[in-house]
């Protein structure tokens, strides 16, 4: 057996040894069957830690968030602030008359509003770059040991965009250490490898900021039970009803909702809404969807549903 082939099979028994040691990463779980929706988007994160290094905390996880937010399934999720903010920007150039006209021009009040705001502060970071530590190497090749372990503090806010109140908070800590084992070789000769893969100072933040990032969203989805989700009756025609809500929001066929008059109770000295009264005057059922609206037809009540009433889940 030659030198080569004899390295590439001890790299596989390494594996396989060190594998055991592996922390595998919590997982964010699909949405069920029937999910609804609401609308998100991530503020920026402040960066209140003393670290400062090749790429912007605060920016990172803006970044990582909405990208794990819409990977999740479980949201609509809209731009983060500084994408909200260039579209607006765009919306002011093209009503300005300097930009050509037509069907595909960005237009004013055509932006969907966001109904929770995330936002957080990263409060502490530990950043240890000492290589080694525990890994295992023989023959010239090392797979293993952390390189360095990064730790990120952050803590997270959970917003209600029409009253601007905290629906939930939470401090959260982000390791490198659930990302798993990493492979360096050493030497100039093993197939063509060389160099070392991983262990880079910006490799741990990530890790570490992801890891954050992942519990962050399963902490924002376990919120969901907790806020209510509602829409409107836009239309009132011939026996078919239509609402605000479709595909976008999860809306499928044979999906039943509740459907009343709202009255909200507001506090004569501050103008807070305090609460709301529902008074509930029939049920529908969808029997057609398309992307933001819903067709319905009535199950109980149907004489009474009227444009501009509102609409509730069943549960």
């Amino acid at each position: 057996m030659n030198v080569q082939v004899f390295r590439i099979i001890l790299v596989c028994v390494l594996i396989a040894i060190q594998s055991k040691n592996v922390v595998a990463a919590d997982t964010i779980p699909p949405p069920p069957e029937g999910n609804l929706r609401y609308s998100i988007t991530v503020t920026k994160f402040k960066n209140e830690s003393s670290w400062r290094g090749q790429w912007n905390l605060g920016d990172g996880f803006e970044t990582i968030m909405t990208n794990v937010l819409q990977q999740s399934g479980w949201f609509i999720v809209l731009g983060d602030s500084g994408m909200r903010k260039e579209a607006m920007a765009e919306q002011d150039l093209a009503a300005s008359g300097r930009t050509a006209s037509g069907k595909k021009s960005a237009k004013i009040g055509r932006m969907t509003p966001a109904q929770l705001l995330v936002r957080g502060s990263v409060t502490h970071v530990q950043n240890d770059t000492a290589s080694g530590g525990g890994g295992l190497n023989f023959a010239g090749i090392s797979i293993g040991g952390s390189g360095g372990k990064a730790e990120i503090n952050i803590t997270i806010y959970l917003v209600d965009s029409e009253t601007g109140q905290v629906k939930a908070s939470k401090d959260i800590v982000g390791t490198s250490g659930k990302k798993g084992f990493k492979i360096g070789y050493h030497g100039s000769d093993l197939g063509g490898l060389t160099g070392s893969a991983g262990g880079q100072k910006t490799d741990n933040m990530g890790k570490a900021a992801e890891d954050a990032v992942g519990q962050a969203v399963q902490f924002l989805i376990q919120q969901l039970d907790s806020i209510p989700w509602e829409g409107s009756v836009v239309l009132v025609k011939d026996g078919k009803i239509i609402i605000n809500r479709g595909s976008r929001e999860g809306i499928t066929i044979g999906t039943e909702f509740k459907v009343g008059g709202v009255e909200e109770l507001v506090d004569p000295d501050t103008g807070e809404v305090l609460d709301s009264e529902m008074t509930e005057v029939g049920t529908i059922k969808v029997n057609r969807v398309k992307e933001k609206i819903a067709y319905c037809s009535p199950m109980s009540g149907g004489e009474k549903i009227k444009k501009g009433m509102t609409i509730f889940t069943m549960k």
